[in-house]
């Protein structure tokens, strides 16, 4: 069985996990949301309780190696997954205070309550979530 094949058995088990229960709440999408505006963030952080915002660049080694992570966090976690480009988008990176990437910003209930920089393990990530999922 692929990576890839293990990823979507785990995307369709949160969308049957959601739907059983029978709540009917705005829940996070099982794939990366990709951000193309300080709108669309503001949008994302209002709409999920924990958003895990990923500033990145295609260019960069450290990104690539941690996007994977960023993929099974969105499909496995309660936390929506923002993608954002920082060489697209330049001025929302520096809002955050960007310098590096990749950069993860956590929010929960609408604040930024976390920012990580560099490479990190799947394990803490998931960690940080639930500290922040109610």
């Amino acid at each position: 069985m692929s990576d890839n094949d293990t990823i979507e058995e785990l995307r369709e088990q949160k969308i049957e996990n959601l739907q059983s229960n029978g709540d009917t709440g705005t829940h996070s999408p099982a794939d990366p949301i990709r951000i193309g505006s300080s709108a669309d963030l503001s949008e994302a952080v209002e709409r999920y309780d924990v958003v895990v915002a990923d500033f990145y660049a295609d260019w960069c080694g450290p990104c690539q190696m941690i996007a994977p992570v960023v993929e099974e966090i969105a499909a496995e976690t309660p936390a929506a997954v923002a993608k954002i480009d920082v060489d697209a988008n330049q001025q929302l990176a520096g809002e955050y205070g960007v310098r590096g990437v990749p950069t993860l910003v956590l929010f929960a209930d609408g604040e930024s309550v976390e920012q990580l920089v560099g490479v990190q393990q799947k394990d803490e990530l998931v960690a940080k979530i639930e500290q922040y999922s109610s």
